[in-house]
C-alpha cells in the first residue's frame, strides 16, 4: 500500500490498515498487534472522538450562553450600582439592581435615569400631563390627590426652585428620589423632568447584598 493511498483515511480504518499490513510481513510483528489489541485501540479512538464532540458541544453551548448573556444585560436586563444615598432608605449606597428596559413606566416606581453621564436612581412620581403640588412639610400632590409614601421616612420641600401647581410637560416624567431633604430631582430646574430616552429602565430587584 502507498503512502498516498491512506489519505483521508480515519484513524479507526488506519488501525485496520496497519493490522493487515503488519499481518503480510509475518507472525512476529502478528504477535505485536492482535485482533484484541486492535478492538482496544478502535474502542480507544471512538471514546477521545466522542469526547471531543462532547467538548466542541460544550464549548459552542457556552458561547451562546455568554453571548446572550451579555445582550441581556446590556439591552434588555441591565444591572447597575446604587451610588449615594438619595434613595435611602429604600436603597443604599452600594446596592446592585437588574432593570428592565421598557417603555411603560407607572407612578411609585423606580428607574434608572440618565443625566450628564450619570445613573440617578428615583421614582416615578408623575407622568406626562399630570399636575404635581408639593406643600412645605413635603406632602406630595399628584392630581389633587395626597400620595401614600410609606417608602418615605422624613418628608421635605427639599431643593426645589420651579412654582407649584406644576404640569408635567408633554413626554415627560417626573421623578423624585426618596430621602427628600437632600435628592436632587425633577424638583430642581437642574434636572426637571425627564425624557423618556433618558430613562435606562425600571427596577426589577436587588441582586446584592444578598438576603436584602
Amino acid at each position: 500500500m502507498k503512502k498516498e493511498d491512506l489519505k483521508g483515511l480515519s484513524r479507526e480504518d488506519l488501525v485496520d490498515v496497519l493490522y493487515d499490513v503488519v499481518n503480510d510481513d509475518g507472525t512476529k510483528a502478528r504477535k505485536n498487534l492482535n485482533p484484541r489489541q486492535i478492538t482496544q485501540e478502535r474502542r480507544r479512538l471512538r471514546q477521545i472522538s466522542r469526547v471531543k464532540r462532547t467538548l466542541l458541544t460544550a464549548l459552542g453551548t457556552l458561547v451562546v450562553i455568554a453571548a446572550v448573556a451579555v445582550i441581556l444585560s446590556t439591552f434588555v436586563f441591565p444591572v447597575i450600582q446604587v451610588s449615594g444615598d438619595s434613595m435611602e432608605p429604600t436603597l443604599k449606597d452600594g446596592d446592585v439592581m437588574v432593570l428592565l428596559n421598557s417603555n411603560n413606566y407607572k407612578s411609585g416606581e423606580l428607574c434608572c435615569v440618565a443625566w450628564q453621564n450619570k445613573l440617578l436612581i428615583k421614582r416615578v412620581i408623575a407622568l406626562s400631563g399630570d399636575k404635581v403640588d408639593i406643600d412645605e412639610a413635603g406632602n406630595v400632590y399628584v392630581n389633587d390627590v395626597l400620595l401614600d409614601e410609606p417608602y418615605v421616612t422624613e418628608k421635605s420641600l427639599g431643593e426645589c426652585d420651579i412654582g407649584f401647581p406644576y404640569f408635567v410637560p408633554e413626554g415627560k416624567v417626573f421623578v423624585m428620589g426618596d430621602r427628600r431633604e437632600s435628592s436632587i430631582d425633577s424638583r430642581s430646574s437642574s434636572i426637571g423632568p425627564v425624557d423618556p430616552d433618558q430613562i435606562v429602565g425600571h427596577v426589577l430587584f436587588k441582586v446584592w447584598p444578598l438576603g436584602k
